[in-house]
């Protein structure tokens, strides 16, 4: 159970002083993009993505991937920033894979199974331009 099933309200995460909703669409590409998840060790990532997210408590909405990155939807709490995140999601990931998968072969020197880079998207369910009119609509009283 993570902390999203046990606080939400409308999907919304209530603390004792704050209420968010913060959800980040992360992409993870293989170091030099080489060629090297089957549909198992897609499996095997989900798996180890959705316990990273329980230790960081987060919720993995979604994930897939193809043979060289994977896609990730995540909502995640205000007090964690993405960077923290994404290190953690990958260290348990890149370990995780390795132990079930021994023939996966050091890909470098550094024996990163992850490029260093990311890409983060925050994913929201209003636009820009709806917020935009929101707050421009927000007047202060004379």
């Amino acid at each position: 159970m993570s902390v999203f099933d046990s606080d939400q309200l409308n999907g919304y995460l209530k603390k004792r002083h704050s209420v968010s909703k913060l959800v980040v669409h992360l992409v993870f590409t293989t170091k030099y993009r080489r060629k090297l998840f089957t549909g198992i060790m897609i499996e095997q990532l989900r798996e180890a993505f959705e316990s990273a997210c329980v230790k960081l408590e987060c919720e993995l909405f979604e994930m897939d991937g193809e043979q060289d990155h994977v896609h990730l939807l995540i909502a995640y709490p205000p007090k964690l920033s993405v960077s923290v995140m994404v290190n953690n999601l990958k260290s348990i990931s890149s370990r995780m894979l390795r132990l079930q998968n021994t023939h996966l072969t050091r890909q470098s020197k550094s024996a990163a199974l992850w490029s260093r880079s990311y890409f983060a998207c925050t994913a929201g369910g209003a636009t820009i331009e709806t917020l935009k009119a929101y707050v421009e609509s927000q007047s202060t009283p004379d």
